[in-house]
């Protein structure tokens, strides 16, 4: 549960960074698929075990955390189009403005990226189990 937790404020951050750095960037809506594409490799890229830290793990391999970044990225390309293509979204109102929620990028951002980050940090916990716990018994 601490790892669910620890796993959605960190993706829900990085999502919300990179969301209202486009959105302080005036990019529009054609830029949303890279936008949320990028939340989902960045998301992918630190939470969990991280690249580093695999790299650093003689026993780890690095391939894992450079196919969570890629797979994230098309994770969260696919939910941008299911929220914006498929459903259709819906309207918000934030800063005195009204706008389609898939438009609002650091409010969209931080949900994929919550529910990318959670979902990378609850299989990663799963792994943290020490090998002694993880062999059969003989």
């Amino acid at each position: 549960m601490k790892a669910l937790l620890l796993g959605l404020l960190k993706g829900a951050a990085i999502g919300a960074g990179v969301g209202y750095g486009a959105y302080a960037l005036e990019l529009g809506p054609g830029w949303n698929w890279l936008v949320y594409g990028v939340v989902g490799f960045l998301v992918g890229f630190l939470v969990g075990r991280p690249l580093w830290a695999l790299l650093t793990d003689k026993g780890a391999t690095s391939v894992a955390g450079i196919l969570k970044a890629v797979v994230g990225f098309g994770v969260a390309v696919g939910l941008w189009a299911l929220v914006a293509k498929a459903w259709g979204g819906f309207e918000l109102a934030l800063a005195g403005q009204t706008r389609w929620v898939q438009d609002w990028q650091p409010v969209l951002g931080a949900a994929i990226g919550g529910l990318w980050g959670a979902l990378i940090e609850l299989d990663d916990a799963s792994d943290d189990k020490p090998a002694a716990a993880r062999r059969p018994a003989r």
